[in-house]
């Protein structure tokens, strides 16, 4: 189940998470962030094991200028608090899959 994340659990959330969190940083008015997001539910339900933190990027600007996110949709892969990966733009969910794996994997 998806984790409404703002600056005020961040660190709890996805830093301190021992394991593998996509951070989707996002915009309720952004039209390839509202494709995104049914395809994120079927990933979040399809991995368990997997945390994803949905930041709105309206309400936490400075999250999003601390982790460098330029334009939303933005997805980034923290594993243990580490970032090992981010898409930027609409991506497909075989491409988001091709990440999780390859995280888990250890590559």
């Amino acid at each position: 189940m998806a984790v409404k994340v703002t600056a005020d659990n961040f660190d709890t959330e996805i830093l301190s998470f021992g394991g593998l969190v996509i951070a989707d940083f996002y915009s309720d008015s952004c039209v390839p962030c509202k494709r995104m997001s049914p395809l994120l539910a079927e990933i979040d339900e399809q991995y368990e094991s997997v945390k994803l933190a949905k930041i709105n990027v309206n309400f936490n600007e400075e999250l999003a200028e601390e982790h460098d996110v330029m334009s939303v949709p933005t997805l980034i892969f923290f594993n243990s608090g580490k970032e090992l990966s981010r898409i930027t733009g609409a991506a497909k969910k075989s491409e988001i899959i091709a990440i999780i794996e390859n995280i888990q994997k250890g590559e």
